[in-house]
């Protein structure tokens, strides 16, 4: 009778965790950006595109400076410009990338908030953002129009976080940086905006 009590148990459990349906990949790549909130890391580019040529050799570091259930705020630090953020937020549909611009007394760059939507589910280590039709004319007004074929990607693994850019022919742009995540660093200030 106690063997036969503790198997219908067993079964009860295994049945109601099959009915549970495992995060999609979306909320798992939000969840996996959030637990890395506070922390700061440094970076290097590992790509050589000549168009990042005075980015090289700078201290580059990153620093997952504000988490909500919706949105993360990732600055992105190159030596002392603290002039870019990577935002990612959800969506009704998936999830966005934008990148928030500054100068140095805080106010917008003309060519901020740019980015885009996920077009698929992608996948709890990586998600890919093609450029949106905002950005599109944002590009277009400022007389960047390689910019309109950009496709961003955000990874983040156990022992890595990657930020990278890909655009589509005559201009085959790619730039990629990859940053340690076994080795966090001092958070560096704030960037330019932040409070103001």
């Amino acid at each position: 009778m106690r063997r036969s009590l503790v198997a219908a148990v067993a079964a009860l459990a295994l049945a109601g965790c099959a009915s549970v349906p495992a995060a999609d990949p979306q909320s798992r790549f939000m969840a996996r950006l959030s637990s890395l909130c506070g922390q700061a890391f440094a970076g290097r580019l590992v790509t050589s595109d000549p168009a990042d040529a005075g980015m090289a050799g700078k201290p580059l570091v990153m620093h997952v400076a504000s988490c909500s259930a919706d949105e993360v705020r990732i600055p992105f630090h190159v030596g002392d410009d603290r002039s870019r953020t990577w935002v990612i937020t959800r969506t009704a549909s998936g999830l966005r990338l934008k990148h928030d611009h500054r100068h140095e007394d805080g106010s917008s760059d003309a060519v901020t908030m740019y980015g885009g939507d996920t077009a698929a589910p992608g996948t709890a280590t990586r998600q890919e953002f093609p450029v949106d039709q905002e950005s599109i004319a944002l590009f277009r007004a400022n007389n960047l129009p390689r910019s309109v074929t950009n496709v961003w990607a955000v990874e983040t693994t156990p022992s890595t976080f990657a930020y990278e850019l890909r655009r589509a022919a005559p201009d085959n742009r790619y730039f990629r940086v990859e940053f340690d995540l076994t080795r966090p660093v001092a958070p560096p200030p704030l960037p330019w905006g932040w409070g103001t």
